[in-house]
């Protein structure tokens, strides 16, 4: 298989269905500093005995009795709150309306082997992927009553983030728990090749600790996660490739200055610069499409050169760094809503690669999971 092929992920079947697991934690002072990452390096196949001389070092903890977690945690000034457990994965789903996790973007098998092929050898899920949903009245009214208890866990990261933890082993909450949130469909915000990696790792070993994998259930309508844009830099496309792109296909191409352009972005409206000339571009977005899907099913195929390749940027001044005129073409993309992210997935499409960008994500090492435990 050509190693550079975008595939779909496979569709987990429902119910949707988290079990409780017994949490490995880095000790507060080690959360959230880079050096920690040491801890999951090659050889991977060291990586469990690595953590028990940390363990026995008091800088990693074992919790003796398997938990859902209520994991809470404040970056940037947003709170997300989620329940951390165990992602039953052992069922496929054969229609797209049987399934209980959407991805929504394709993976790199190559990328998903080798993610699987490391987990093996460590022998753990180092983090759990992020999903989110709209959870169920009843969903809250059970982890509002378990934050009404002190957490087990409290405290500030070497990132500066702010985290409480509870951990429910109550087996009747817990069975509560897993009624509520049966009948739930969670969108993939971050994990998309962990994810496929969880898959495969089942693929090889089913029965036993790889019928599950490690994920964090968020509410979108309690603590939302932040849903950014990506933005794309077009190797080797000129502004003038896209005004002539753009009468070929119906589009709107307006010169522009920084400033109105940037004003201007918006559902309809991209922003395009080399770093000296500056431009808008409105498309004719459908209701059910995001503007990402018409640049690059719409726009990019019909561009007289290019691009040699396309590169993705979180934040505006990185995608401008990386403009270059007559050479590399920066484009500005609106952030996608949630709700058009979750239509398009439910109609079984998919956004292309890197479309999205949820934030925050917790610091590494605050819930582990080991593939040890089962």
């Amino acid at each position: 298989m050509d190693s550079s092929a975008v595939v779909t992920p496979p569709y987990v079947a429902g119910p949707l269905h988290l079990r409780p697991f017994r949490g490995l934690m880095l000790a507060p002072s080690r959360v959230g500093d880079p050096s920690s990452a040491r801890a999951f390096a090659r050889p991977y196949a060291a990586v469990a005995t690595r953590l028990g001389r940390w363990q026995a070092r008091g800088q990693l903890s074992h919790d003796p009795t398997p938990a859902l977690y209520l994991h809470e945690y404040t970056a940037g000034g947003i709170t997300v709150r989620g329940l951390v457990g165990l992602l039953d994965i052992s069922r496929r789903a054969t229609r797209l309306e049987e399934s209980a996790v959407l991805p929504h973007e394709g993976i790199h098998p190559a990328q998903a082997d080798d993610l699987a092929d490391r987990m093996g050898e460590m022998e753990l899920n180092p983090a759990p992927i992020l999903l989110v949903h709209r959870a169920p009245a009843a969903v809250r009214t059970i982890l509002d009553r378990v934050r009404t208890t002190s957490p087990d866990h409290a405290f500030t990261d070497r990132a500066e983030q702010h985290h409480r933890i509870w951990a429910i082993t109550d087996d009747a909450t817990i069975a509560d728990l897993g009624s509520a949130t049966a009948g739930s469909r969670a969108l993939i915000a971050d994990g998309h090749h962990r994810y496929a990696a969880y898959l495969r790792l089942h693929q090889r070993q089913p029965g036993g600790a790889a019928d599950t994998g490690l994920a964090m259930l968020v509410d979108q309508d309690d603590t939302p996660l932040f849903l950014g844009a990506i933005h794309r830099v077009l190797a080797g496309v000129r502004i003038e490739d896209v005004a002539r792109a753009a009468e070929s296909v119906g589009a709107r191409f307006v010169p522009s200055s920084a400033a109105p352009a940037v004003a201007a972005l918006g559902r309809h409206t991209l922003v395009l610069t080399d770093g000296a000339a500056w431009a808008t571009l409105t498309l004719d977005v459908p209701a059910d499409r995001a503007a990402v899907e018409e640049l690059h099913d719409t726009l990019v195929p019909v561009l007289p050169r290019g691009p040699r390749r396309i590169t993705h940027h979180h934040t505006v001044e990185d995608a401008l760094a990386h403009a270059v005129p007559e050479s590399d073409l920066a484009v500005l993309l609106p952030a996608p809503d949630v709700d058009l992210v979750l239509r398009i997935v439910a109609a079984g499409r998919l956004l292309p690669e890197k479309a999205t960008s949820f934030q925050p994500k917790p610091s590494l090492g605050v819930l582990i999971r080991s593939l040890r435990d089962g």
